[in-house]
């Protein structure tokens, strides 16, 4: 099979679904413009999955922007430094149980079954090029190239999306619903330790998710903070660029062996989180933080078969300080001199680091408004995630702050807390974007509630003439 024998079985198998069908959702009219029924807010995998959701719902009048180029969105080629996805190859993601819109009917079209029983995982690069393939062959409304400054509430019910960019089209947008489907990073901000940040100079230290010139260090000597894959991924990737000696600090005296979202893949813990209460979902996911995932066993192994490699356990960074145009690193076993830092040390999740949404965080409930923990397995990091409805709504911590929440809805790492493996973890999208879509249908089929039922008591149709009938016994 080739891709354009796959691009027509798209097609066809969306029109079986009577997929495109017309919307239910009435236009508004406004004076300041067109009205979208809903924004979403970063074109990378979850923006697209949930605009085919969207649309399968017949809830067309929609757009995606996007602050990238065409086919930069998300990670992947950009900070992503792994040689493969992590998550097992034949887990479907955003083709919403459509066959012939995964990932391998995609990859078989082009290498064969037997292509695909050859592959471990699936290739970083060939998961990017199979997003634009997907966006493209269902034809999805994105702009690229438009960056979302701020997210204004407005008294009649509609936000102001002020906007900027190449590609933006005016300087804002107008829209009923909005979805923050903003990547990992889209619900707070990267973290870099104060130790770092206060006391090294910028051209000396990255962290992972920065642009950095691997050129420029090339025959330098790397420290790397932290004991998660991408600290082991960039270890690789920096010793592959030329780089001399790589150090990986890990404050455990082990790394860990187990890999929690295993477990969670295969016992329905993903497709049922939802249904627990707030005290399991806490615990839940302060299991998932404290125990984290290991890199996996080919991650590892490529960054360990490099002679530069040095990995270094039960080693907290405890001070930081420029000596000599070098980053000295003190650690509980001594101190080591480096000529740049990679900051492995993930994010943090807090709507109050969002600049997009700084007329309306104070209202944004958070977990710790609605949940107090036991002292044994509290986290201040979970605290500090949005706490949303199923649907991923964000909820109010005041009477305000309904009215002007009502709408926004957060589909990026933060609703970790809320809603489980869900956006932004290719194991849990597939059964994320169902909860969401109807989410966003619920609130826009209630909002017009009074004229949809006026509509359905006023409908007088005529369906049935009885023609068959004799005059006296026809319907009149």
């Amino acid at each position: 099979m080739s891709l354009e024998t796959l691009n027509e079985r798209v097609k066809t198998d969306l029109s079986y679904l009577a997929y495109g069908g017309a919307d239910w959702v009435r236009p508004m009219e406004h004076p300041e413009g067109h009205v979208y029924d809903v924004v979403i807010v970063g074109g990378g995998q979850s923006g697209l999955g949930a605009a085919f959701g969207l649309l399968r719902e017949r809830i067309s009048n929609i757009v995606i922007i996007d602050e990238n180029r065409e086919g930069l969105e998300g990670p992947w080629e950009t900070y992503a430094r792994m040689v493969t996805l992590r998550t097992p190859k034949h887990l479907t993601s955003i083709d919403l149980g459509i066959p012939s819109l995964t990932f391998r009917a995609w990859w078989e079209a082009q290498a064969g079954p037997q292509g695909w029983e050859a592959i471990d995982k699936i290739p970083r690069g060939d998961w990017m090029n199979y997003l634009r393939w997907y966006r493209r062959v269902l034809g999805l409304p994105v702009i690229n190239e438009v960056t979302l400054k701020l997210i204004e509430p407005g008294e009649d019910g509609i936000y102001r999306l002020h906007i900027g960019g190449a590609g933006a089209p005016s300087s804002q947008l107008l829209a009923r619903k909005v979805v923050l489907a903003t990547g990992i990073q889209g619900g707070g901000e990267w973290h870099v330790p104060e130790m770092i940040a206060g006391n090294l100079p910028e051209h000396m230290y990255a962290h992972t998710s920065e642009n950095i010139d691997f050129n420029a260090l090339a025959g330098k000597r790397i420290g790397i903070l932290g004991g998660g894959a991408s600290a082991f991924d960039n270890a690789n990737y920096v010793l592959s660029e030329g780089a001399a000696e790589a150090h990986v600090f890990v404050r455990r005296e082990q790394l860990p062996n187990v890999n929690p979202i295993r477990q969670m893949e295969l016992s329905g813990m993903i497709e049922r989180f939802h249904t627990l209460g707030d005290a399991d979902k806490y615990g839940v996911i302060s299991h998932f933080f404290r125990y984290n995932q290991p890199p996996t066993n080919d991650t590892f192994a490529r960054a360990a078969a490099w002679p530069g490699f040095s990995l270094h356990l039960g080693s907290p960074w405890l001070k930081v300080e420029e000596v000599e145009d070098q980053a000295v690193v003190t650690t509980p076993k001594g101190e080591f001199a480096f000529d740049f830092l990679i900051v492995s040390t993930g994010l943090l999740s807090d709507p109050g680091l969002r600049p997009e949404l700084r007329l309306v965080e104070s209202h944004i409930a958070r977990w710790s408004d609605c949940y107090q923990a036991p002292a044994e397995i509290a986290n201040p990091l979970l605290d500090a995630h949005p706490y949303l409805s199923s649907g991923f709504a964000l909820q109010s911590r005041d009477e305000e702050g309904k009215k002007l929440l009502h709408g926004l809805f957060v589909f990026n790492y933060s609703a970790l807390a809320s809603n489980g493996l869900s956006a932004s973890a290719i194991s849990g999208i597939r059964n994320a974007i169902p909860k969401l879509v109807c989410g966003v249908a619920d609130q826009l089929f209630t909002d017009d509630r009074e004229t949809i039922l006026h509509s359905f008591y006023n409908y007088n149709e005529i369906e049935f003439t009885g023609e068959w009938l004799p005059a006296t016994a026809r319907p009149s």
